[in-house]
């Protein structure tokens, strides 16, 4: 069989089939790059999860427009105002309460978000501090010294 005639029959079985998405590789300059090693530094964990902090407090104390100029009667001044253009017969008074109820809602979600980034980095460096301690008794020699890296390459042939 020719090589024209081999690509001829290729086309031929490539009309026949249906088009469809075949990923065979990545392509090498494409996607992640890099060696494909995640590294992180618990500096960079500690960071984020400080931030996420400080933004979950300033937040709580700024964002809440539901309470704030709350009266005798618990109502902020904005669902106060709500409620006056309500009882003159304002649909502007319905418009206003619902604007806050949404906010509020979106707020404590943004809350819950930013405790829940903090809480979790907070966790894993508590949990790889400690799976990196096991491991460090795992594989230490006889006499408590680090194994050495030549000693750990042969479990794993």
């Amino acid at each position: 069989m020719a090589w024209e005639e081999w690509e001829q029959l290729k086309a031929q079985a490539a009309e026949r089939q249906p088009t469809r998405m075949r990923l065979n590789q990545l392509a090498p300059e494409g996607g992640g790059g890099g060696t494909g090693d995640l590294v992180v530094h618990q500096d960079d964990l500690g960071a984020v999860g400080h931030e996420a902090n400080i933004l979950y407090g300033d937040l709580s104390k700024e964002a809440d427009i539901a309470g704030a100029g709350a009266g005798k009667d618990g109502a902020g001044s904005t669902m106060q105002a709500a409620a006056t253009l309500k009882s003159h017969g304002f649909e502007t008074g319905s418009a206003l309460e619902t604007t806050v109820e949404i906010w509020t809602s979106q707020v404590k979600s943004v809350l819950q978000a930013c405790a829940h980034i903090s809480n979790h980095l907070d966790f894993s460096q508590k949990l790889h501090t400690q799976d990196d301690a096991k491991i460090a008794a795992v594989v230490s020699g006889r006499d408590g010294s680090a194994m050495s890296v030549s000693q750990l390459d042969e479990y794993f042939k």
